[in-house]
């Protein structure tokens, strides 16, 4: 049974093992895990046989069909029935899951882990046994994560779930779910999904060691918690070091691919890495359609990407200079007059864009459609008319907002928004040159950032390698097995 969960910190002078007598090691175990505070850890007094017997469990840890039958069997144990000692009560019970120790930590830890713990007069060792179970939601599609073709199966905030969805795909003798832990307090569980034969282990090794040497109070916002502590990274270079997803299939996928997956309790998404910004524009729709189809989608994805950073400086450094337009062009200058300087209308826009995403994002489902339509008429039109904004401005940023969600990642997205912001400012106070000094800024936060393996966040186009790169910008065939 795997040992999972809290853990409790041994204290100077605490006793670590179990007394000769019954009372004492209750009365013990019950200091350590203050039942008498906590209403949710239950201890119950019961004879089993001609012993004296305690149990101790967290309700709503326990499967109650499986506890009852487990209860059915102990207490129905005749006197001359009675083991000797808890291996040999151990071969006789109806279960799988069942471990012995003598380790007052040991047992506090699982039974706060949802174990059922039981202690018996005369016996030197509890009984553990893992009746657990966790209340989850149902295995249904992710509302971020979907696909018009494949699987709508998605994460839970349980990670043996979670695990289960992966190994259901994965069905190889290479596959590894990794159990650790990290927290003093929370001891939040952590599984490091890998192929054994795929994976580098160095940077394993390297991601193993960063997770063991955690030294926080707490994952109180699991993942971000987790990425936080793994990668120390400068808060002024705001590009992602980690992709996310919530869809089994595409977690599947990056393993065999040899990432490594971690996932963390409580958290229905998977950390993948390690992930360059060309890992990004990468979805699983992609592989739900044939090569054409879904390498076209990649690169529609990528070059609105990019689009979503030089439409609106280009647009504003236009405008500063008219001239420079070509006659075929004309038609994108402003022909209404501009009662509030461009640069204010886009930096409104920009703050006003992220006032309705978070107005979207607390909205009750039941009043997010005729909301979505009032702000549309009022923001949109009314706005335009009454002299506020021109359409152009308007147009332009109603692309970047939508484009915005042709990839899955939040962090890339914000990313591009704050260099977009940068550019704009630069582009209003310096014209040409601070639009070049914009992207210059823009690009070299991508090149000089890195990965969470050391590598380049270009990777394959630094270091150069055709074969990965053409992969990255487009779908291929599937190769077919090594022999």
């Amino acid at each position: 049974m795997n040992q999972r969960c809290v853990s409790l910190e041994t204290q100077k002078g605490m006793v670590t093992h179990m007394y000769q007598e019954f009372e004492e090691n209750k009365k013990y175990i019950s200091e350590l895990l203050h039942s008498d505070e906590s209403f949710d850890i239950v201890s119950r007094d019961v004879r089993i046989g001609d012993k004296n017997a305690v149990f101790y469990f967290v309700d709503g840890f326990c499967k109650d069909v499986l506890m009852q039958k487990l209860l059915q069997f102990l207490m129905g144990l005749k006197a001359d029935d009675m083991p000797q000692n808890a291996k040999e009560l151990n071969q006789l019970m109806p279960y799988v899951e069942v471990d012995l120790t003598k380790d007052f930590n040991e047992i506090a830890k699982n039974v706060l882990c949802g174990v059922f713990a039981v202690i018996i007069e005369g016996f030197d060792e509890c009984l553990l046994i893992d009746s657990r179970t966790y209340p989850a939601r149902g295995v249904s599609e992710p509302e971020k994560d979907k696909v018009l073709r494949g699987s709508k199966d998605g994460f839970v905030e349980t990670v043996v779930f979670n695990t289960a969805l992966i190994r259901r795909r994965i069905r190889s003798t290479d596959l590894r779910m990794e159990m650790l832990s990290a927290g003093k307090a929370s001891r939040t569980d952590i599984v490091l999904c890998y192929m054994d034969n795929r994976v580098d282990k160095e940077f394993l090794g390297k991601i193993r060691d960063r997770i063991n040497d955690i030294k926080v109070d707490a994952l109180t916002l699991n993942q971000e918690s987790l990425a936080e502590c793994l990668f120390t990274s400068k808060w002024y270079n705001p590009f992602p070091k980690f992709k996310y997803t919530e869809r089994p299939d595409t977690a599947a996928a990056q393993i065999l691919e040899g990432n490594i997956i971690i996932l963390v309790d409580n958290s229905p998404s998977a950390m993948i890495l390690p992930t360059s910004i060309l890992d990004m524009i990468q979805e699983a729709d992609d592989f739900y359609f044939p090569p054409l189809t879904g390498s076209y989608l990649r690169l529609s994805r990528f070059l609105i990407l990019i689009l979503t950073y030089f439409i609106t400086p280009t647009f504003l450094l236009l405008m500063q200079n008219p001239d420079w337009i070509p006659p075929a062009f004309d038609f994108i200058v402003v022909k209404e007059d501009i009662n509030v300087p461009l640069i204010w209308q886009f930096l409104i826009l920009e703050l006003a864009i992220d006032g309705l995403r978070l107005a979207a994002v607390n909205t009750p489902n039941m009043l997010s459609t005729p909301l979505s339509v009032m702000a549309a008429l009022i923001l949109g039109e009314f706005s335009v008319k009454s002299g506020w904004f021109n359409a152009e401005v308007m147009l332009y940023m109603a692309f970047v907002a939508i484009a915005n969600y042709t990839h899955p990642s939040y962090e890339l997205g914000y990313a591009i928004k704050f260099f977009r912001l940068i550019n704009l400012i630069l582009t209003a106070i310096f014209q040409f040159w601070g639009y070049l000094a914009g992207v210059i800024l823009f690009f070299a936060a991508i090149v000089t950032n890195k990965m969470v393996s050391g590598q380049s966040y270009l990777y394959p186009l630094i270091p150069f390698s055709y074969q990965k790169l053409s992969h990255a910008l487009f779908r291929h065939r599937l190769p077919k097995s090594a022999e």
